[in-house]
């Protein structure tokens, strides 16, 4: 478009864009353009998830090499801090408060080992969660990748962890005379599941933990109090048999409780299925699950506030 002006010259003016009244949305769509770091959609997020695999179990090595690297001991402490938590309540409640009632010796000690060890890998699991991102903001605000990646591979840290302390756990059930048999293969599934569980709480813990750092601080005593209602150093139905039964009905049905007396059901010769709830691999398969995908979806959610703020 031209016009002349007063002194006989032609000023040409630019034609109306044709994005004249768009909104930025409109704008946006109409130029294929994508908010920065905006959340993708679900089945997307796990096909991310799945492409930095390498990168997780990278990470969760290096953490676990790293996390005793100042220590004389080194790796060491990964078997000996829970074997001495185990001798700690071993002396308190198995020999003063006398918690091993109904139990031999050979059978309580691999109990109350195994209830330490079990126990441990989901308060080392939901500890390391909390600071998933608050812990490596660093990370989270220098690269882009599914934050997800973080909270799974510090679960997985501590499933090596335990892996590797499982070599003790086995000297200490063949020691007081449970030998390997075909029920040590269970520990396989038993492993698998609660590994699910923990990574799904770990999710959960890293979102809140995320918006709310003051929450590591009050988680110690979170774990302590669920690890006392867990039977974690006695056996909940002869602990409670002189209380109502829904209290010890309660506690049983608890996923702590129910990984850890599967696992002793599958080491321990004198720990028989009588000691069991009933339906008990029905509900371990139910809480992994559901708590591992309402975790996932629930971090999920706020993938695009992680770091930010």
């Amino acid at each position: 478009m031209s016009e002349t002006t007063q002194d006989g010259g032609v000023a040409v003016t630019a034609p109306p864009s044709p994005d004249d009244g768009l909104s930025p949305a409109e704008l946006a769509a109409k130029y294929g353009l994508s908010v920065s770091g905006a959340r993708p959609g679900l089945m997307e997020y796990v096909r991310q998830l799945w492409g930095r695999r390498h990168f997780i179990l990278a990470f969760s090595q290096a953490k676990l090499t790293a996390q005793y690297s100042q220590a004389k001991l080194g790796q060491l402490w990964q078997v000996a801090t829970p074997l001495l938590n185990a001798a700690v309540y071993f002396l308190i409640f198995g020999l003063i408060l006398k918690a091993d009632r109904g139990m031999s010796r050979e059978v309580y000690i691999p109990f109350l080992v195994t209830g330490v060890f079990v126990f441990t890998f989901t308060q080392s699991s939901v500890m390391a969660g909390v600071r998933a991102i608050s812990g490596n903001l660093g990370l989270v605000r220098a690269l882009h990748f599914p934050r997800a990646s973080l909270p799974v591979s510090f679960s997985l840290q501590q499933l090596q962890q335990l892996l590797f302390s499982m070599l003790v756990l086995f000297a200490v059930a063949i020691g007081f005379g449970s030998y390997p048999r075909l029920s040590w293969l269970l520990i396989v599934p038993v492993l698998a599941l609660q590994f699910l569980f923990n990574t799904g709480l770990a999710l959960v813990m890293a979102r809140l933990g995320s918006k709310t750092p003051d929450l590591a601080q009050l988680m110690p005593f979170v774990m302590r109090t669920w690890m006392y209602a867990s039977g974690v150093m006695f056996s909940i139905p002869v602990m409670l048999k002189d209380k109502p039964a829904w209290i010890a009905d309660v506690l049983q049905w608890n996923p702590a409780a129910i990984f850890m007396d599967l696992m002793r059901f599958a080491l321990i010769d004198g720990y028989g299925s009588e000691n069991l709830p009933p339906h008990v691999w029905a509900v371990a398969l139910g809480w992994s699950v559901l708590v591992a995908v309402g975790g996932f979806v629930y971090f999920w959610k706020a993938e695009e506030r992680y770091g930010r703020g």
